[in-house]
């Protein structure tokens, strides 16, 4: 009988929740700046990864696509910057 009281609460709790998201635009904002955030961390990630790969490589052309790839990384970073300091 309990199992049968709980997930109606939580079907409930999910609908609420679903509710909220569709009724209220401003939470949109907030979404996307948390999508430009992860997205930012993300970057980031990969640009240490980056890095440290080009610290231990010896071969010039691997070296070449990380410096590629770095400055890749750069420019994501700068434009996302430049997004949130808009």
């Amino acid at each position: 009988m309990a199992r049968g009281w709980e997930s109606k609460a939580v079907e409930q709790q999910i609908s609420d929740r679903e509710s909220e998201t569709r009724s209220s635009p401003e939470t949109q904002a907030p979404r996307t700046e948390l999508e430009q955030r992860a997205k930012r961390e993300g970057f980031i990630l990969a640009r240490t990864q980056t890095l440290n790969s080009l610290e231990k490589t010896k071969d010039p052309r691997y070296r070449a696509i990380l410096e590629k790839a770095l400055a890749y990384l750069d420019d994501q970073i700068a434009a996302l910057d430049s997004i949130e300091s808009s």
